[in-house]
């Protein structure tokens, strides 16, 4: 065997400028590859925090039914204390759960006492929703102040609605809205702040206290229309999701997908209790909740496409410099057959050369990417997300992405060796050794 990867390397230095050629588009092949993968990575994991750490959370419990209606928030599909006790009981037993926070969801009209808008409004636990979604203060336009987001009697305005109706910080506002009875009530609040959309500028999402929710909807009890939860590591989205979902009692209900592995959170998943009257729950992922969840799919779609590209580069290069290069040695071919080499040697003698050039250009390929993507680390590559501001890139690549590229090359090396080697090994010695 190391006589035949002597001869093997022999031959591929005898034709070096085609060996280099064939290894530079192999090399070529990785570092793209590797760095896309490195990049748009890095890319989708902010753009997942940006809508998990900023609004949504990992994963979200709601009452049957409620996704299905949410474009009209409706206040009868709240859950009840006994169903958010229930909730909050199965939450505070996962150890995967880092936080969660519970929402009251409303529409109403937004007044300046001068002109009048709609406006959806969350009512939230300050800390609570801190906790749950740390880069919820990060949105805040201008200062920052000290102490709590905001305080009862206090609002969040969307920059939408500050910049169309000139609100600004310290105004007094009104909320109008109907309550599930159908009676209409009002509140005074205090603008604390003003918030950028974190999906672009036509957001009209406001925040107000949840004790303030509950007063301007005459609530009788601490019902929520839904509870956010924040996992220790998104990684576990999926096991949380299983486990949630088997504790609450939960089936999966229409269109429920499969995930797309462990960790990604990019599969849509939702799951809703088998009980008729809306009693059950529902648990839903990030991606269930986000249209944006479609741009997470495009990527690794796009990172599937650039693999195929690659392995194709690897095919058509090494299968044509293999068959050139028995084309070009069929007399060479002949002769060390007619001395008695049998054909497994001359077939083993083939694959080795097609092997060696999938190992060199796949070492060169991952050296480079790894030192580009080191480079890329230390100096940063920064792109704007949404309405926030520039967010610096880090990029990296896993070992199993590494492994399973690399092996990736060179079983296609070795299948692309494979056709012009099985001719060289099949050649007859007079015809061979006769060929001009």
């Amino acid at each position: 065997m190391l006589n035949i990867l002597k001869i093997a390397i022999r031959n591929l230095a005898r034709f070096g400028r085609r060996t280099l050629l064939t290894s530079s588009l192999i090399t070529l092949g990785i570092v793209g590859v590797l760095l896309f993968v490195a990049v748009s990575g890095s890319f989708k994991s902010i753009m997942i925090g940006q809508f998990t750490d900023s609004m949504l959370g990992h994963l979200e419990v709601h009452r049957k039914g409620y996704v299905a209606s949410i474009d009209s928030l409706p206040l009868n599909l709240n859950m009840q204390p006994v169903a958010v006790g229930k909730v909050e009981q199965v939450l505070q037993g996962m150890d995967a759960v880092e936080a969660y926070s519970e929402r009251i969801k409303l529409g109403a009209m937004f007044s300046n006492f001068t002109e009048t808008t709609s406006i959806r409004v969350s009512g939230i636990d300050p800390a609570k929703e801190i906790a749950t979604t740390p880069l919820l203060p990060g949105r805040l336009i201008g200062e920052k102040r000290a102490g709590a987001l905001l305080n009862q009697g206090e609002i969040i305005i969307p920059e939408l609605i500050a910049r169309g109706m000139k609100v600004k910080t310290g105004d007094t506002a009104v909320l109008v809205t109907t309550n599930r009875d159908g009676s209409v009530n009002g509140k005074t609040f205090t603008v604390a702040g003003v918030m950028q959309s974190a999906s672009g500028p036509g957001g009209k999402d406001g925040y107000i206290h949840i004790d303030d929710a509950r007063a301007l909807l005459r609530m009788k009890e601490a019902e929520v229309s839904e509870i956010a939860i924040r996992l220790k590591d998104p990684a576990q989205l999926d096991a949380a999701y299983a486990q949630l979902s088997k504790e609450l009692g939960v089936v999966a209900g229409p269109g429920t997908s499969a995930g797309t592995g462990a960790g990604t959170g990019t599969g849509d998943k939702s799951a809703a209790a088998g009980g008729g009257g809306g009693s059950g729950f529902e648990v839903h992922t990030w991606a269930d909740l986000s249209p944006f969840s479609s741009i997470v799919k495009m990527i690794d779609l796009l990172s599937v496409f650039i693999k195929v590209m690659m392995v194709s580069i690897v095919l058509i290069s090494v299968m044509n410099v293999m068959v050139m290069a028995v084309y070009e040695r069929i007399r060479e071919i002949g002769t060390i057959s007619a001395i008695g080499t049998p054909p497994r040697r001359i077939l083993s003698l083939f694959l080795t050369e097609g092997l060696l050039l999938g190992l060199g250009g796949a070492a060169l390929g991952t050296a480079i990417s790894l030192a580009a993507i080191y480079a890329l680390n230390i100096w940063k590559v920064s792109v704007r997300f949404g309405m926030q501001q520039s967010i610096l890139l880090s990029p990296a690549v896993s070992a199993t992405d590494i492994v399973v590229i690399v092996a990736m090359v060179v079983i296609m090396a070795l299948l692309a060796s494979l056709q012009p080697a099985w001719k060289a090994s099949r050649m007859d010695p007079v015809t061979a050794l006769g060929h001009v």
